[in-house]
């Protein structure tokens, strides 16, 4: 009984240091990942815009939760340029960062169904239909995921003459953001006919995501 105790402690000793080193890693890298994008951000004259926070804490935070989400966290980067009214500026940021996910999450699925039917030696004659229904899909994802979005922080730049510049970042909970893609999918398979024959395989694409 005495061994086994003793074997007991000395496993959850083990553990413990594993868990406490990986945290320790995992740490290291965000404090790299903030330190080389601070300092970039600093000499490109980028300041953070619209929170309290300093530009290395919103940073942090940044690395922090998208580290712990692991495969789950998706970071969305929106621009935009050449406008005065800053607020006006952000908007255009949020909407571009929503059509770069919409073209990715389109990218991504386009390439998968080719594949699939590549694969399978069928529908070539279709790809003209697809293609309507990919553009009906990115459109449909564009929609449904700006609620799905989170905002992380904004950095903004003067480019002089009242003129700005400005990014954006979001980080996407995959796993929520998969029912927009969805949504989305359903939507746009009623559009055609071929994608339909492929619903299954899409459907899967779609579930899977990034």
């Amino acid at each position: 009984m005495k061994k086994f105790m003793l074997l007991l402690m000395t496993l959850c000793i083990t553990l413990g240091a594993s868990a406490t080193e990986l945290t320790k890693q995992q740490q290291k890298q965000i404090n790299k990942e903030t330190k080389a994008k601070l300092k970039e951000y600093k000499k490109e004259v980028w300041k953070i815009f619209g929170s309290s926070s300093t530009l290395e804490g919103a940073l942090n935070k940044h690395y922090t939760t998208l580290i712990s989400m692991a495969e789950d966290g998706h970071e969305v980067v929106g621009v935009a340029g050449n406008f005065k009214s800053k607020n006006i500026g952000h908007q255009q940021a949020v909407n571009n960062a929503c059509v770069n996910y919409s073209n990715e999450a389109g990218s991504t699925l386009k390439g998968r169904v080719v594949s699939d039917m590549a694969a399978n030696g069928s529908d070539e004659s279709a790809a003209e239909e697809f293609d309507h229904f990919y553009a009906a899909y990115e459109r449909l994802v564009e929609k449904e995921i700006k609620n799905e979005m989170s905002e992380s922080f904004s950095i903004i730049r003067d480019m002089g003459n009242g003129v700005f510049e400005m990014q954006t970042f979001f980080i996407v909970n995959e796993s929520a953001a998969s029912k927009a893609r969805i949504r989305a999918m359903e939507n746009a398979l009623k559009e055609s006919e071929a994608a339909q024959r492929h619903a299954s395989s899409i459907s899967d694409f779609v579930r899977k995501g990034f």
